[in-house]
Order: C-alpha cells, then structure tokens, then sequence
C-alpha cells in the first residue's frame, strides 16, 4: 500500500479531496467539511484506488495512465468531478490546481509495473 501522507501522492490526494469537496457543496448541497453519502462513498473508493496504485510515488495522473484500476460506474463519477470542479479549483485552491496543471499533467506515464506473482498459502 502507498503512503498517502508523503510526497506527490499527498499532492495529488489534496487534490482529489479537493475537487471531491467543491463538487459535493456545489451540486448536492454538501457542507464545508462533510460529504453526502455519495460523495464519501466516492472519496473512499479513490483513496483506496490510489493507495493501491502500482506505480507507487512515480504515478501518472489517471487521465495519462496505461493502466485503468477504476471501475467504470466510479471512473464517470470522477470524470464528473474533475469537469465541475477543475475550473473553480484555480480560485479555491490555486496552488493546488496549478501544480496539478504545470507539474502533474505533463508527468508521462511509465510502462506498466511487472504483475506481481500470485502467492499462495502453503
């Protein structure tokens, strides 16, 4: 599991916590620090998704990414979010936003991490 308190992956959970947060108070009449269901739901699938992400530290953004760890159903879900919310982020959180747009963005992405043999219980 990746460590979502260190480096770019804090970066980048800010940064979807964020958007998550615009998102819920704007279209579904969320309060400043709380979530309706379906955004919590949202919120915990993703910090699970990115926590797991085999690239680790050297991630891509999702948009760049060879690999899909996304069900589809939650993927337009973000997809929706990203699309609310990215344009108000530069007035929200601003240097969130632009370190997302000038750093994150233009990251390319790895080939894909060798698949982690199976193990199996003796």
């Amino acid at each position: 599991m990746n460590d979502l308190e260190t480096g770019r992956l804090r970066r980048e959970w800010r940064t979807l916590e964020a958007m998550i947060a615009i998102t819920c108070r704007d279209l579904h009449d969320g309060r400043r620090g709380a979530l309706c269901a379906e955004c919590s739901e949202l919120r915990d699938y993703a910090a699970l998704r990115l926590a797991r992400c085999p690239f680790g530290a050297d991630k891509p953004t999702c948009a760049n990414c060879k690999i899909h760890c996304y069900r589809p159903q939650p993927r337009e879900r973000v997809r929706q979010v990203m699309r609310h919310a990215g344009p108000r982020m530069l007035l929200r959180h601003p240097v969130l936003a632009l370190l997302h747009l000038l750093v994150d963005e233009r990251r390319p992405a790895p080939e894909k991490p060798p698949r982690r043999p199976a193990t199996s219980a003796p």
